[in-house]
């Protein structure tokens, strides 16, 4: 069995903790790999790494910062293939699909690549009499990213590379379900010549967090997880002074209005539900179908999900591959049994299926549920896996309230030809991210990514310009250069324009 340690100061470093995590082939059900779970003084080791890298790395010129990036991501390009393969193997999802993440967070690195241009300064002359003033931004120091399973590589590089690229130093702690990709773009910084101790990896559970948490030397937290996860990460990392951004859950509503393309809106919904099995933040986990052309949607997204070919994610026929774990496979099955008992009616059952020769694998079949309705849990619970309910509403009126009482606010869309309601809901709708016909309105790198209500704690969004915002400090700098003929005297007035 392989066991993948952590990744300390520019090099590969053996768990001396004794602690150990299973890593699974969620298509077999196998254990091929354990994952070292660091303790509290390797934590220490990575932060103590990174602080040290900090004092040269963040005093590097930008010019050698973004040629290290330009490199990193000319590697990434050529590896890509390799790094898909390796989230296939522990996350599960289709080999297409893991290449796709990979390209959405070489995006951050392209980003990072032009931080010279997002890092210039402002400067006002002759405020006052011979006086200028200025504003810069400068790194915060030692950075922290927990990262979750879903997205394995994606999420990481949405951190670090614009942390580095601000002059921060950086330690990862990824999901110990699927830690071989993230040590992996690590290996590959190291190889694209980033200094030791710039990016440090450390593997592990609760204590690992927690450290991280309340570590003196780190500065500031990101975070995308769950929403309790995140209010956790948020109280106590800024009870220990720390900057946080904490991406959390969601419940992603999909409003499809009588106008729309009907067949356009449920080949998305088949697209958004059941794309990665369902184990995204941005999935649409809700369709809302407004008025009496329900019925007819229902049966077309019905009679597309029970065409979906499911099967291991190294399999080029597969579309959709298995969820991460036994016990989460499990769980999301349970929604849909739960549903019927409280009076969804259940279109398509997913929960009795196997893939032939993968009996042991962590597979589930897409389900969709109609006739959902608010208080039933399959509504109220973020379900993350391939399950799609269906909601109906009269009117857009009573369709927006309804988005709009979630508790969640991530991501939301609507699907319709009238531009004018697609205007009142994009200013209406309370929600950090909104898609007219598009389905998963996923920012591209040059924005920012982020929910609204419980979906973010924290005020600032991940990567475009509020991540570099987040990984920077301004600080304003006033100077005067008197004339050598003002000898300026004493005036112990408030100082003022003039």
């Amino acid at each position: 069995m392989k066991t993948l340690g952590h990744w300390i100061d520019g090099k590969a470093a053996e768990s001396t903790s004794g602690s150990f995590g299973p890593v699974y082939n969620p298509a077999t059900g196998e254990q091929p790999t354990r994952v070292s779970l660091a303790s509290v003084e390797e934590v220490d080791a990575a932060v103590a790494a990174a602080r040290e890298a900090y004092t040269t790395w963040s005093q590097t010129s930008l010019a050698q910062r973004t040629a290290f990036l330009f490199r990193y991501r000319e590697l990434l390009d050529a590896r890509r293939d390799e790094i898909a393969a390796l989230i296939t193997a522990e996350h599960g999802k289709v080999h297409s699909d893991a290449l796709g993440e990979v390209a959405r967070g070489m995006e951050i690195v392209e980003l990072a690549c032009g931080i010279t241009e997002k890092l210039k300064g402002e400067l006002s002359t002759q405020v006052s009499t011979r006086v200028d003033v200025s504003s810069i931004r400068q790194p915060l120091g030692v950075v922290a990213g927990i990262t979750p399973f879903n997205f394995p590589a994606m999420v990481p590089m949405w951190m670090f590379p614009l942390a580095i690229a601000c002059g921060n130093t950086f330690v990862l702690k990824p999901s110990e379900k699927d830690p071989s990709a993230s040590y992996r773009l690590a290996e590959l910084a190291a190889e694209a010549g980033l200094a030791q101790g710039v990016l440090n990896v450390v593997n592990g559970d609760k204590i690992a967090v927690d450290r991280l948490l309340t570590h003196p030397d780190v500065a500031a937290v990101s975070f995308v997880g769950s929403t309790p996860i995140a209010q956790y990460i948020q109280a106590e990392a800024t009870a220990h002074g720390k900057r946080v951004q904490a991406l959390a859950g969601a419940k992603n509503h999909m409003l499809v209005l009588p106008d729309a393309d009907l067949d356009h809106a449920a080949d998305n919904a088949i697209n958004a539900a059941y794309g990665s099995a369902g184990e995204r933040c941005m999935a649409v986990s809700v369709v809302v179908a407004v008025g009496a052309m329900g019925d007819t949607l229902v049966d077309k997204i019905a009679e597309r999900a029970r065409t979906l070919r499911i099967g291991p994610g190294d399999d080029p026929a597969s579309e959709m591959g298995p969820l991460i774990t036994r016990e989460h496979r499990d769980k999301v099955n349970s929604y849909v049994t739960g549903a019927a008992d409280q009076g969804a009616q259940v279109v398509v059952d997913g929960t009795d299926f196997t893939v032939e020769g993968h009996e042991s694998g962590f597979f589930t079949g897409v389900s969709l549920l109609d006739k959902v309705r608010p208080g039933m849990d399959a509504y109220e619970d973020e379900i993350f896996g391939p399950v799609l309910c269906v909601v109906r509403a009269e009117t857009y009126d009573e369709a927006i309230a309804l988005i709009n009482s979630s508790k969640w606010g991530n991501g939301t869309a609507i699907f319709t030809r009238d531009g004018g309601a697609a205007r009142r809901f994009q200013l209406e709708v309370e929600a950090g991210m909104v898609g007219v016909n598009v389905p998963i309105p996923v920012p591209v790198g040059y924005h920012s990514f982020g929910g609204w209500k419980q979906s973010l704690f924290g005020d600032l969004h991940i990567y475009g310009n509020d991540g570099v915002q987040f990984y920077t400090r301004g600080k304003v700098i006033t100077t005067r250069w008197p004339d050598p003929a003002d000898s300026g005297g004493i005036n112990l007035g408030f100082p003022t324009s003039s």
